[in-house]
């Protein structure tokens, strides 16, 4: 007998004695008593033995299903998707480092690992991933470290004023005129800067004749150093300006001369750089020129990406109605015009009599539609979002020359590698994160669409067809926004904290129009831009963008924005990561996915137990802010709104308390200045002031006092301001470096913005100067855990941890002696700079 069919009969002899035990005239046999002579403590041994194994036994099966999960994954061609998520862990992690790590150690991480990730590539397990992971890891760094080391940008180290001359590489005007340049520095003087950047971005408020793109500028200007985070934990500027190539930023002090002969160009790439300037801006231009105010401005960004030009009202609508995505050169505009180039090129084509049958009319305007994307990017900037949105629709376009489909997740991973391999800084910025976690949302969510069970089809009448299209594009339109929202929704609370509440229903009122009239009509009118007839187009293209602002500040009206704080680091990254793995993955390891992104929600909500701060002072020293249960008290009526803002959404202030002015001038005995000195030595001579001290430690008191319990300061202008926090702090900000020895025998906190010699106050309270914050950055003061009965008892929080970061180098150096003062010696520098 066969073995097959030896198990056949036992099968039947089990069915068999089921379907007797089903019999309604069975009876069991009774049961006999237990006869065994072991004692109760044996039986409980061997019932633990049992549960223990049954337990043991779980535990295999569960990892058994596991490997076989990982087998299938691995029969998917998953591990590829993972390739880009450990280049970018790894660049991340070289960011995140206090120091750059030695090149020749992280060269020898990437030769030992190498050899381990070859040979078992082909492993279906999670060793395999772990030894891809060892090696991808240390090259994601290698990476970052040569991106740094090409850059080598030089960023201002501390703010001057000093006559520039440089030439222009593009330039981008606002909606009030003023035009922003961005420089090549060739020369500065009165002061000649020691350490000067290569390129500076500078304003220009007074009406003048644009500088042409190649011209020279030339002027005296104010130079600032980036600006770092704004609080610990938000977006550092100078750190995207020293990726970007920017060492400064300023203005100009009335007009620029430009009426110098212009500068001859660089190599080609600079001259070919200059021409594409020239080009975008000329765009730029002529469309404002035919769509007038916010629409124009909007559809020159549709084409260019330069939104200076769009007035903060609308912007600020487009946000809270959830439509500012359309204005980032990204995967829906890219879509929208390569769709409708392919499509009407392919109709015009299939109109040709006989021209269908003889030519491959979909690879032609597929080549069209593949020339006119590239166009497109080399116009629109080279933004992140752009560069994957061109990526992956060429590997789509020319995957149409070889009859395939190229939507799917190796694409998206393709085009990241691409990215990280050039630009592996992008990793850490929001363009990045978001865009493709949009990408990969819709792409993930279109192959569970398309994996669906199939229904059984209606009878094909016309109005049926009509009714299914509508329904299918209104329902594909909810649930790629629907996709695209929560597919973001964590790096927007993580980057910007907040959400538009109604940002789904400004999706679905304004995307039709964007889609049907918007970027249609504008693809239309820059293929007839060179022939002249694009003045209708550009017509109807501007009167929906009309469209598209009314809808927006209709939706914004609501008031739907949701101001959600920042949230644990941990929590971002484990809802990010999950997030991927529930779209990256297809067998049951993707609810890991689902876990980890329930853990970050858990981490999310859960309760800091550390005191909230009470004081902030920002980076220059200038604002400093005292909260308390949702209100903010400021040295300033009207604090600026680069930094307040991102105070408010960060810490979610919800009320904003100005300070109490009282007269000036009552501090000070007299004020007179050294020797008989015109108006233009005043500026280079210091000013000796003689101040009634007694009167101003009164006054200073006096305030201090009326505002005890009532968090709001009380300034004299152009003086100082005092106020208490609710731990009773006494906090007191002077403006005139003459009430130093005042404020510090009055408070316990001093903020100075100059640049002070002093470093500590004689009477123990903290001085906090310019020279000081240069290298802290901005300051979060908390509560300390643990409460001094000596003084008050607080724990700092600053905004820059490192100075040995290239973009943060500079807060170290010493215009003085050349060189960066690093743990209290000094490191000298070459001639470059560096």
């Amino acid at each position: 007998m066969r073995d097959g069919d030896q198990g056949e009969i036992y099968r039947t002899a089990e069915s068999s004695a089921w379907e007797i035990s089903r019999h309604p005239l069975f009876r069991p046999p009774a049961l006999q008593p237990d006869v065994r002579t072991e004692t109760p403590v044996v039986v409980r041994r061997r019932g633990a033995v049992a549960a223990a194994g049954a337990v043991s036994a779980r535990l295999a099966a569960a990892a058994h299903r596991s490997r076989d999960a990982v087998a299938q994954e691995r029969e998917y061609g998953h591990f590829f998707l993972f390739v880009p998520v450990f280049l970018g862990a790894g660049a991340a992690i070289w960011y995140a480092l206090p120091r750059d790590p030695p090149m020749l150690a992280l060269l020898i991480a990437c030769a030992v690992f190498a050899w381990p990730a070859w040979r078992r590539r082909h492993d279906p397990d999670l060793i395999a991933v772990a030894a891809a992971a060892a090696f991808l890891l240390p090259v994601g760094m290698v990476f970052a470290a040569l991106e740094s080391n090409r850059l080598s940008t030089v960023i201002l180290d501390t703010p001057v004023t000093t006559h520039i001359e440089g030439r222009v590489l593009s330039r981008e005007a606002d909606d009030r005129g003023r035009i922003r340049y961005l420089v090549q520095l060739t020369s500065t003087r009165d002061p000649a800067l020691k350490r000067p950047p290569s390129r500076i971005t500078l304003l220009v408020r007074s009406a003048h004749e644009p500088v042409s793109i190649g011209g020279t500028i030339a002027g005296r200007a104010r130079l600032n150093p980036p600006s770092g985070p704004a609080l610990p934990g938000l977006n550092d500027f100078a750190f995207d300006a020293y990726m970007a190539g920017n060492g400064a930023v300023g203005f100009f002090y009335g007009k620029p001369d430009t009426s110098r002969p212009s500068s001859s160009g660089g190599g080609i790439f600079e001259r070919m750089s200059e021409r594409i300037a020239t080009w975008r801006n000329g765009i730029t231009e002529h469309i404002r020129s035919r769509i007038g105010g916010d629409a124009g401005a909007i559809a020159a960004a549709l084409v260019t990406a330069e939104q200076r030009a769009i007035s903060p009202d609308t912007v600020e609508a487009l946000r809270q109605a959830g439509l500012a995505h359309v204005l980032a050169i990204s995967g829906l505009n890219m879509v929208l015009a390569a769709g409708t180039f392919l499509v009407g090129a392919r109709m015009f084509l299939a109109l040709v009599p006989g021209l269908a049958e003889r030519y491959p009319v979909k690879k032609i305007a597929a080549a069209g539609a593949l020339v006119m994307v590239t166009l497109y990017i080399m116009i629109s900037g080279g933004a992140i979002s752009a560069v994957r949105s061109w990526i992956m629709i060429s590997i789509m376009l020319i995957a149409v020359f070889f009859d395939r489909t190229a939507i799917s997740l190796r694409n998206i991973a393709l085009s990241g590698i691409l990215i990280l391999i050039v630009t592996p800084s992008a990793v850490t910025g929001p363009g990045f994160q978001m865009s493709f976690a949009a990408t990969l949302g819709l792409v993930a969510g279109y192959a569970a669409w398309r994996e669906r069970p199939v229904r059984q089809e209606r009878p094909n009448l016309p109005l049926t067809r009509y009714a299914g299209f509508v329904s299918r594009f209104l329902g594909g339109l909810l649930l790629s926004s629907l996709i695209g929202g929560f597919a973001t929704l964590i790096y927007s609370i993580g980057h910007f904290h907040r959400i538009p509440a109604y940002g789904l229903a400004g999706n679905l009122v304004a995307m039709p129009v964007i889609s049907a009239v918007v970027m249609p009509f504008g693809l239309i009118a820059m293929l007839l831009m060179p022939f002249g007839l694009d003045a209708l187009p550009f017509a109807i293209m501007g009167k929906g963008i009309d469209w598209m602002i009314a809808i927006s500040h209709w939706v914004a009206g609501w008031g739907g924005e949701v101001v959600t704080g920042r949230i644990p680091q941990a929590s971002f990254l484990l809802i990010g990561l999950g997030g991927g793995l529930l779209c990256l993955l297809r067998t049951r390891l993707r609810l890991s996915g689902l876990l980890l992104v329930l853990v970050g929600t858990f981490l999310a909500f859960w309760p800091d137990a550390r005191p909230p701060p009470e004081l902030l002072v920002s980076e220059d020293g200038r604002l400093v802010a005292i909260l308390s249960g949702g209100e903010a008290a400021t040295n300033r009526g009207r604090p600026p709104d680069f930094i307040y803002s991102q105070w408010r959404r960060a810490l979610r202030i919800q009320s904003h308390t100005p300070p109490q002015l009282r007269p000036a001038g009552q501090g000070k005995a007299n004020e007179k200045a050294v020797g008989d000195v015109t108006v233009a030595e005043k500026r280079r001579k210091e000013r000796r002031r003689n101040i009634d001290s007694e009167s101003a430690r009164r006054q200073m008191a006096e305030a201090l006092e009326e505002t005890e319990g009532k968090p709001r300061f009380i300034c004299r202008a152009k003086e100082w301001c005092a106020a208490r926090t609710p731990s009773n702090w006494r906090v007191v900000t002077i403006e005139d470096p003459a009430f130093l020895g005042a404020a510090c025998d009055s408070a316990d906190f001093v903020v100075a913005s100059q640049h002070l010699r002093s470093a500590h106050c004689r009477s123990g309270g903290l001085l906090l100067t310019a020279r000081t914050l240069r290298t802290t950055g901005a300051l979060e003061i908390s509560p300390a855990a643990e409460p001094s009965e000596i003084g008050p008892s607080y724990a700092i929080t600053a905004s820059v941890d490192t100075l040995r970061r290239p973009w943060t180098l500079h807060r170290s150096y010493d215009w003085r002696s050349g060189s960066f003062q690093l743990d209290g010696e000094a490191v000298a520098i070459n001639d470059n700079g560096e």
